[in-house]
């Protein structure tokens, strides 16, 4: 299999693993959509990934969870589901290293009191090494993160949208609240040189959690 496998094009083990993958977004989203339209939200989130992955193995795992989030989102739009958490929405290009450490940052501070996702104008294939490392010294594990793309119905379900130098690529729907974070991008860089990075995010991670009245645990 090659990295432009799409779900059109798959093994067997893939298609039993995506089989089984539906049967569980059946489960949690019983009632809400029904087998057409989680099947169609899996299979494009497993488009998503095909085209740049180089490891096929996950990618049923990664096609599932990214579905999730999706329809989670879809269902808050919808008013069909919403348990009344803030949900933020971190955005930069490669959804590598910034958006990725806010990620990591806003969900170990806020705990479940609130919902955090990320996502990239042009996502890359791995989360920057410096990036995982950087935050490893905080005591937080982004290893299972992955790149990804953000979708209309995520941006939308999105009470707060933080965005990180992905300029005009960054997309915009009235009544959002945005912010702009300006901050340096690590890729290619040390993890001396994250650092500073990281600890100016969590200093605008606080203070966002800060305003949103959510207490850090």
């Amino acid at each position: 299999m090659t990295d432009a496998t799409t779900s059109d094009e798959l093994s067997i083990d893939q298609r039993l693993a995506l089989r089984t993958a539906a049967r569980r977004l059946e489960e949690d989203f019983s009632g809400l959509y029904g087998e057409e339209t989680i099947e169609r939200f899996l299979s494009s989130s497993y488009d998503q990934f095909a085209i740049r992955s180089t490891v096929p193995h996950f990618l049923p795992l990664l096609a599932e969870r990214f579905a999730r989030q999706r329809l989670t989102a879809l269902a808050k739009v919808e008013g069909l589901r919403d348990d009344g958490r803030p949900v933020v929405l971190f955005l930069c290009v490669h959804n590598a290293g910034r958006s990725q450490m806010a990620l990591g940052l806003f969900e170990h501070l806020a705990g479940d009191r609130a919902v955090a996702w990320s996502g990239g104008s042009e996502p890359g294939t791995e989360i920057n090494p410096a990036a995982v490392a950087a935050m490893r010294e905080r005591g937080i594990d982004i290893t299972g993160e992955y790149p990804k793309p953000w979708t209309d119905e995520v941006v939308r379900a999105a009470d707060v949208v933080v965005t990180m130098g992905c300029g005009d690529a960054c997309p915009i729907f009235p009544g959002k609240r945005y912010l702009n974070w300006e901050l340096d991008d690590p890729a290619g860089q040390s993890v001396a040189d994250v650092r500073p990075i990281r600890d100016e995010i969590e200093r605008r991670v606080r203070q966002l959690l800060d305003d949103l009245h959510i207490a850090v645990g």
